[in-house]
């Protein structure tokens, strides 16, 4: 195939990719108002599913309230301060919602024009790749909303300023959408570490010895990166993202052990 057609082949499977987002956005652009009570608005309701989980564990192991996060503060609401603000945060939510919700498809997509380049023996590495890169994704998006969103927007509506009452806390809708799509969008990458690790190391741009030689600088990197995802600036809400990242990071080093491992027997093999 020519460069032409390359593009040519791109340019479709884009355009399939971007029909399946606006399908999925479609169906949640229709049923918005419940998307945006129970979904979008979910991490700042007291009765949400994290808050009650969290509070009969601290209750099932004898401990009290240890547990139980503080309710969100009465009358907690948004505020909209442009004409058009809450049309565009739907079809926010719309296209976001849509892309999460496609996500497996337009991964496809992408394995579908990288796949012809690929030789027998590199099929062979990435089967499976599509249910796996899919599966950290969704873990990761669902452990920024069930875990990291809550914790995050509940300490920020009961952190207060001052004692007179002369500040009075109003979130933007926008920026509150804004916050809750970082958080998902970057816990669902960040979770995609140890794919990563099996990928790079079977195409041997890593080993298990630099993952090990580099740990202590991979620690400091996550300790950045957990700083950008969680917009919060308490230390809990850090530790949340940071200890996770750091078990994946563990995870993608016995990953890596096992695939530099395999391919060593099968190099000896050959010889």
């Amino acid at each position: 195939m020519t460069f032409i057609d390359h593009l040519e082949q791109l340019r479709w499977h884009i355009m399939r990719s971007v029909l399946a987002i606006l399908v999925a956005a479609v169906v949640i652009f229709i049923n918005i108002d419940w998307v945006f009570d129970y979904i979008v608005m979910g991490p700042v309701r007291n009765n949400f599913v994290s808050y009650r989980l969290l509070c009969n564990l601290s209750h099932s192991l004898h401990i009290g309230d240890a547990l139980c996060m503080p309710p969100i503060p009465p009358g907690y609401k948004l505020l909209g301060n442009t004409v058009s603000g809450p049309f565009m945060s739907a079809i926010q939510i719309g296209i976001i919602g849509g892309f999460i919700a496609a996500f497996p498809f337009i991964f496809w997509e992408f394995w579908k024009f990288v796949k012809p380049a690929l030789s027998p023996k590199e099929l062979k590495y990435s089967r499976n790749a599509i249910f796996f890169v899919s599966l950290f994704f969704f873990i990761g998006a669902g452990f920024g909303y069930f875990v990291l969103g809550p914790f995050t927007f509940n300490f920020l509506a009961n952190f207060t300023l001052g004692t007179a009452g002369l500040y009075e806390y109003k979130p933007a809708l926008a920026d509150y959408i804004d916050n809750l799509v970082n958080i998902i969008l970057g816990c669902g990458i960040a979770f995609e570490l140890p794919v990563l690790s099996y990928v790079l190391t079977k195409i041997g741009l890593i080993t298990p010895h630099f993952l090990s030689t580099y740990r202590k600088y991979a620690y400091v990197a996550i300790l950045v990166v957990s700083a950008i995802i969680t917009p919060s600036p308490d230390w809990t809400s850090q530790m949340i993202v940071f200890l996770p990242l750091v078990f994946l990071y563990e995870l993608s080093v016995i990953v890596s052990k096992r695939v530099y491992k395999k391919d060593q027997e099968e190099q000896d093999n050959w010889q």
